[in-house]
């Protein structure tokens, strides 16, 4: 955490109130008091940008919820996706063990497996983070596709 603002003692109690006020209430920033002021403390840029990080990989969807998607979306079960991976093996993806993976009740947005097959299934890093936050396939669709409300048939 860093300092994001500061009132130096001695203060009166009316600006006591309106720092704590625009600081803590309205910024969100922590308060904390030392001997020779009041500080007004916020998360740096960096350690938001971790938190979030940690915030997603810990994002999960059940086997079927992922499964469900990816063949709404690209018209792939897990075994075709087997099939093609075992066909085209990509440098560095260990096929039997992404075989295992595919077993798993649950699927995180931290496994790297995840953003592996996102990949060679043509899904960004963004796709797939909004995907595990909102369980909705039509995230994964081309950016050129739209969902037709009337009908609900993918039009281009």
């Amino acid at each position: 955490m860093e300092i994001k603002a500061i009132l130096q003692k001695p203060y009166t109690e009316e600006e006591y109130e309106n720092f704590v006020v625009e600081q803590n209430h309205n910024q969100g920033y922590e308060i904390k008091e030392t001997e020779t002021e009041l500080q007004a403390l916020g998360y740096t840029e960096e350690e938001i940008a971790e938190q979030e990080k940690a915030r997603k990989a810990l994002l999960n969807l059940t086997g079927a919820d992922v499964e469900r998607g990816i063949y709404q979306a690209k018209g792939m079960d897990f075994d075709d996706i087997l099939a093609f991976v075992t066909a085209n093996p990509p440098q560095g993806l260990d096929v039997k063990a992404l075989k295992i993976e595919l077993k798993a009740n649950h699927f995180y947005r931290g496994n790297p497996y995840v953003s592996a097959v996102g990949a060679l299934l043509g899904f960004t890093e963004e796709q797939l983070d909004k995907f595990f936050e909102t369980n909705d396939y039509t995230v994964l669709l081309p950016a050129e596709v739209k969902n037709d409300s009337n009908t609900g048939d993918a039009i281009e």
